[in-house]
Parts: C-alpha cells; structure tokens; sequence
C-alpha cells in the first residue's frame, strides 16, 4: 500500500535557494528553507522540496527505504518567526531529495509532483511525528 502525503508548509525556499525554473519541472540545486511557522512534524515541504529533522533522517535511514538521498539544507527563520517563536531553537534538518518511483519506491513522485510514501515509511514517519499532514491512498 502507498499513501500520498502533503506535509505541514512551514516555510518557503530562502533566499540562498539556487533553482533552474526554466525547465518544465524545477530543479534545485541548493536548499535554504526559511521557516515562517512550524508546528513541529518531522516532515516538512516547500514545493518542490521536502525537508526532515535528523530525528526522522536517522529513522528513514536505519529502515533502508528506497527512493531518496539525504543532503544538506541551509535552515533560516524568517523575522515573523523570530516574533512568533522568540526562544525556539530549530533541530537539525535534512534535505530529503526524493527520486523514487511513485509506487514502486518507498519515496515517489507522482506525475502531479505529490508526495507518494510506503505503507512501511509512512508508519516510521507518523512515529518520529506527523500530525499536521494530508494523507491518503495512493492508487
């Protein structure tokens, strides 16, 4: 069984986001994802990136899904965070550069670019934390 999933917004593609729109899909090269609100899953998007706290990259790692890679992502707080969440300290995030096949993969796009995750993944997921996102069968 596969799910789609459309993860909690909390942010946009920072400044320090270098991407090619000019191709019909984009590609980013460089991630900074600048945060605006988070209320605090593990898994996060700004499209077309996702994003994941080490907590969960660890988690994704130590189960050897398929259909991803993890790389660095420069992590910013946008000033109307600073005045919502003044003491928060972020944790650690990864990029989650999903590559698999919808379906077939752990970690899939779909041809309308969402988000196509594993019943195995998704469980691990939903354990490290994820309450704000849209789940729903993948056929």
């Amino acid at each position: 069984m596969f799910y789609y999933v459309e993860p909690e917004v909390a942010g946009g593609l920072g400044d320090g986001t270098v991407i090619d729109t000019v191709s019909t899909s984009p590609y980013v090269s460089v991630l900074e994802y600048e945060f605006f609100g988070w209320m605090g899953d593990e898994l996060l998007e700004s499209y077309p990136c996702f994003v994941v706290t080490l907590n969960l990259a660890r988690a994704l790692k130590q189960n050897q899904f398929t259909g991803f890679t993890l790389d660095p992502v420069g992590i910013k707080k946008a000033g109307e965070f600073e005045m919502i969440h003044p003491s928060m300290i972020l944790p650690e995030f990864k990029w989650l550069r999903v590559h698999g096949v919808a379906g077939s993969s752990d970690f899939g796009l779909s041809q309308d670019c969402r988000l196509v995750v594993s019943d195995a993944a998704i469980k691990v997921i939903q354990s490290c934390g994820l309450k704000y996102a849209d789940i729903e069968m993948y056929s």
